[in-house]
Order: structure tokens, then sequence, then C-alpha cells
């Protein structure tokens, strides 16, 4: 293990780096935060800590990690994030640092292509619709060069691709040993790649469901782990609340089917009336949709369980995959693509089973909907407590690391949604100097945030804004319809170049984005983290509200139930700290380097109006604030004049 001072010569003004790398500056943020990951590998200790943008957070706990001689997990948040280590931080580390460490990328199943699943969906080619049929042919040309068969090598397929499903394979499906392809097997070659490394890159996706259900093949490697080090972990807990409670969707009851369809094809069982179930269950399913239809986003189990032909219609659709899974009973001798569409539909089953029973108090039940699907889920109530013996291990160091983990530098909330205890944190400011490069403009004059003009009198307050920047704005919204309205005005009132989320994919928004003067990208949840637009391409953030969780929301509000029924105060401990760290992340799309300016827009005024606005401000960066479109224009044309 190499020493502090060893560390922070190496990120230093005289090390390695400097030199090797063109605009790399030491920053002692950067120093402290890697002297905490060396401790955690060396004590086998907790810490969480709050890396300001701008702080080097990858490097500094990437060279620690490269040093330790340890095995260390790094896990992110998004794939982006992740590819991003692997093939550029990750080997720019090693390469300066002269460091031969043997490193791994590992993704869950549904990122790898199945060549015994594309063998199938070949045989399903006549009658794809075209837009199917062209992505099969572009994954067929690919398969023939490819590695390391990640489907995201492929840029033409979209992550929404039906064709994705199609050609990759799940714990389900997957054949195992039997398959024809197994030695072939892109899935296990990843595996036996991150078996053997020292430094492996995983997503927070892939960790919990392999922490949790230790059904993806990566319990193996957890175990001889010396330290899990989570950058992005304000993503954590939401992710992993998915792993910790029961879902059942009616899209996998479609493919569940369309599976048994293809399977029997292959093996032909010549059990009678399967596709007479088949038929059966695809009818009660649309049933169940039509019930629903008309009914959007997140509803409470216990009003949508009320309505006794929604009741009926689940229950109906229960019979029939409990017939499936007789017939494939006996169809399984055939092969193993049947006897795992047989497992599957005995899992399909017993998950539908336990939506027509009472719910435990200890469990929070809702369903998620859309025009064509509809998805039921089962969330534990209090997920600390559920999550807490699984990141408990004395034996391995645990890193947090983010951005945004902390309100005014307490940690409460974040520690409490993951059950973290005795852990140390640290809160390493963003070495910019926000002072220069930034202002706030807080308008007056706008209205309460719940009246229905409150976006267009955003709109009217933002225009002027986006005059004196040239356009060169990313424009943030806390809801798809408030998106929608905003672009439907700026499109009638304005003749700058509109680049809005749902109209192409996000890669492409973005690259438009910094390469067309003039440009207002428009964008919700997905652009207010997770997105690099550095220089004068982005000079101004505009977003349109505090980003409170919809009181509708039914994990939301069985949440602050619990917490007032405990003798908590369910805003304070909760919605508010949750707002702050989602405004924080929205903030920190402005300034992304030293040199970067830009104008940032608050358009809630209760940031002024009412008493917790000023715990948003006290957590943001310390940049000075004003209320005047005067003082935007000066700060603005004097920063363009000195850039």
């Amino acid at each position: 293990m190499h020493s502090h001072d060893e560390i922070a010569e190496l990120l230093g003004p005289d090390g390695p780096f400097v030199g090797a790398l063109p605009g790399f500056e030491a920053r002692s943020s950067q120093i402290s935060m890697a002297s905490a990951v060396q401790r955690c590998l060396r004590d086998k200790s907790s810490f969480i800590v709050e890396s300001g943008t701008g702080t080097g957070k990858t490097f500094a706990y990437l060279v620690p990690a490269a040093l330790s001689g340890q095995k260390v997990i790094v896990s992110t948040g998004t794939k982006p994030l992740q590819d991003q280590l692997f093939f550029r931080d990750l080997p720019t580390v090693l390469e300066v640092l002269k460091q031969p460490v043997k490193t791994a990328l590992l993704k869950g199943r549904a990122n790898y292509l199945c060549l015994h699943r594309l063998q199938l969906a070949r045989q399903q080619m006549d009658i794809m619709s075209g837009g199917r049929s062209r992505d099969l042919a572009h994954v067929e040309d690919w398969s023939r060069a490819t590695r390391s068969g990640d489907l995201n090598e492929l840029t033409v397929l979209t992550e929404d691709s039906a064709v994705r499903p199609m050609v990759s394979s799940t714990v389900e499906n997957c054949l195992g040993s039997r398959c024809e392809f197994y030695d072939e097997c892109y899935v296990n070659r990843a595996r036996q790649a991150a078996l053997g490394a020292e430094l492996l890159v995983v997503n927070h996706h892939l960790f919990c469901a392999d922490l949790v259900l230790r059904e993806d093949g990566f319990g193996q490697l957890l175990p001889g782990a010396d330290a899990i080090i989570f950058d992005e972990a304000h993503q954590l807990a939401e992710v992993a609340s998915d792993f910790l409670g029961t879902s059942i969707g009616t899209h996998q009851i479609r493919d569940l089917c369309r599976d048994v369809e293809i399977e029997e094809k292959q093996e032909q069982s010549q059990v009678q009336g399967l596709g007479r179930v088949i038929l059966d269950i695809e009818q009660k399913r649309e049933a169940l949709l039509d019930e629903i239809k008309g009914q959007r986003d997140r509803l409470k189990w216990s009003e949508l369980s009320a309505d006794l032909e929604f009741s009926k219609k689940l229950g109906a659709l229960l019979t029939a995959v409990s017939e499936l899974t007789d017939h494939l009973q006996l169809a399984a001798t055939a092969g193993e693509g049947l006897l795992r569409c047989w497992q599957r539909a005995l899992v399909c089953a017993e998950r539908l089973s336990r939506f027509t029973e009472p719910a435990g108090d200890r469990y929070i039940r809702w369903a998620e909907t859309d025009q064509r699907w509809c998805r039921f889920h089962e969330t534990p109530l209090q997920l600390g407590d559920t999550l807490k013996p699984y990141l408990e291990d004395p034996g391995k160091g645990w890193f947090y690391t983010s951005a945004t983990l902390s309100v005014k530098g307490d940690f409460s909330y974040f520690a409490g949604q993951l059950g973290i205890e005795n852990a140390e944190t640290m809160s390493l400011d963003s070495p910019f100097d926000y002072t220069r490069q930034a202002r706030l403009y807080i308008p007056v004059d706008l209205p309460d945030p719940r009246q229905p003009h409150f976006t267009r009198a955003v709109v009217d307050k933002a225009l002027p804004v986006i005059d004196v920047v040239g356009g060169r704005t990313f424009f943030l919204f806390t809801s798809h319809n408030a998106l929608r309205e905003a672009h439907s005005i700026l499109s009638d009132c304005s003749d700058y170049c509109l680049l809005a989320q749902g109209h192409m994919p996000r890669t492409e928004l973005l690259a438009r984005f910094r390469s067309t003067p003039r440009s207002i990208l428009l964008g919700t949840a997905s652009f207010w983290e997770g997105v690099d637009v550095r220089g004068e391409a982005l000079s101004c953030v505009i977003i349109d509200k505090l980003p409170f969780a919809s009181p509708s929301d039914p994990v939301l509000r069985a949440r602050l139930e619990a917490i007032e029924s405990s003798g908590g105060r369910p805003f304070i401990d909760y919605q508010l700290p949750q707002a702050v760290i989602a405004l924080k992340q929205g903030v920190g799309r402005l300034i992304r380097d030293s040199n970067d300016f830009g104008v940032l827009m608050l358009c809630d005024p209760r940031l002024i109006e009412k008493s917790y606005g000023k715990v948003f401000l006290d957590s943001l960066p310390a940049i000075p604030m004003t209320r005047t479109l005067d003082e935007v224009k000066h700060f603005f044309n004097t920063a363009v004049s000195m850039a």
C-alpha cells in the first residue's frame, strides 16, 4: 500500500499527471479525496465523500485503487460513465502510473449478444415489421466483427429497440451449459475476465441485482473483493429499491408467450392446446390493459385493486398463466428452451398470485402504467432497514461518492436511505471560482408554480436571458407536461433551434446541441444529471421549479405517512433533502471547467418567499445572486469580453 505522501506527490503539481495530460491541474480537494480512498482501502472502513464539480473524483479514486494491490470493484450509476471509466479514464491512469493492473468491464447479461437467441430471432425475420427487420440486420452484420458482444457498441440500435430483448438473454431463458454456443458465450467470457480482474468496473444495476438476488453470475466475485467504490452514489438507493421488492409486468408475460412459440417451433413438443393457451393469455392480457387504458404513470395499488372489474381481469390472467405452466410442464421434456419457459411461467404465475392477495405492512404496493403495458410493484417501505445487511461486510472497504450527497453539509438523508452507520463523511468544495464564472438569476414577479399559467410566465422571463446568451441554453423541467407546453410556446415566438427530449436519442440531442449555434435543449429528469457540455456551447441553465417529487406518487405517499406515524417530520426529513439533492444535480450542468462561465436561472419564487428556500440556496455553490436582468447582461457581456 502506497503512503499518503506518495499519492499526494503523484497527483500534485510536480507529479506525472501534470506533464502527461494536457489541462491537468493539481487540486487539493482531489488529493484529499484520494487520501480518503486510500484510508478506506487500508482500514476496510466506510466513507461518504461529496466531491464538488471539478474535484477530479474519478482520478481521486482510480489512482489509489490501482496502486493498492487489492481487488477493487468500482460501481457507477450509468452505463455511459461505466464505459467512460473503462475505455478512457482507467487506461489513462494506468499508462501514467506505469502500473500493470488486470482490469475488466462487466455489465448485466441484457447488454450482451446471445448467439442462441440471435439464431432464434432469424427464424422470425419473415414476420417482423420493417423497423425490427432492419435492426436485426444491423445486429447480424455487427455480430460477425464484435469481440466483446456488448450491444452498446452498436450505436444504431437504440436502448428501447424491440430487437434488444430478442437477441440477448435473461436468467430465465439462458440455456446455460446445455447451449450449443456455450463456449462462445459473451456473458461467460466477460465473467471469466471479471473473475481474474484486480480492478473491475460494474454498474449499480448489476451490483444490486447480484447483491440481493444472487442470480446474475456476479455473486462469485463480490466475496473476493477487498473494497467497493460507488460513483454516482446518489442513485444507489433508487436502483437498490428495484431489486429489494417484487414486480411483474404485462410485457414479461408477452415476451414469455413469444418465446414459447419460438421454442415450440424449434423443439416440437407436440403438446396439445399450447397455442390455444397462449392465445387465451394474450386476450386476457389485452383485456387487463383495456381496463386501465387512459391511466398513466404510477398508481396506488389500493385504488386500482378496489376496481372489481380490474381485480376480476387480473384473476383471469392469473388463471390463464397458471394453465400455461401446466402445459409447459408436459412440454419441458422436449428441450432446454421449453424447460426454461416452464420455469419462467412458474415465476410469472407466483408473482401474479402475490398481487391477488393482501399486501404486508412492510411493503408498498403500486402500479406503473402506460398506454400498452402495466407493471405491478411491491417495494420495501423502509429501504435502509432492508438494505443495511447487504452493505455491512466489515472485511471490505465501502466508499460512496458523488457531487450531490448532502444538504448543507449534512449526510443524514443519504446515509439513512442506505442504512449506513458509522461512516466517515467529507465535503469537498468545487475548485471552480463561481464568483467569477457564474451568476444566479431569480427573476421577480413570477406566479406561484401551482398556477396554470406558470410555464408561460417562465418562458416569458426566460426569453430575454436566452437572448443575452444567444441560445446555448439547457431549459430543464420537472415534468414532461411543462416541457411540452414550453416547447409549443417557444416554437411560436422564437427562432432558436429547439431540441426537445423525446424527439431523438439523448446522444444525438447532445451532439446537435454542441454543434448548433442558437440552440435550446429542453429536458426533464434524465438531463438533470450525467450530462457534460463544456465551453461556450452551454452558457445558461434554466430550471423551472424546485424538483419536489410528485405528492401523488404512491411510494412517496406511503413513506411520508410512515415517517409521520413514527413521529418524524416528512417534509424536513424526506421531501426537502430529496429535492435539494436533485436541484444540485441540475445546477451542476452549468460550470464544467475552470474556463466555463454562464448564467443559472431558477424560476421558482418559493426560493425567496418560503423559509425552506434558504436551505436550497445554502446547499448550492456560492454563486452571486441577482434579481435584475440588467445585472445578468452586465455579467455575461463582461465575461465574454474577458474570455
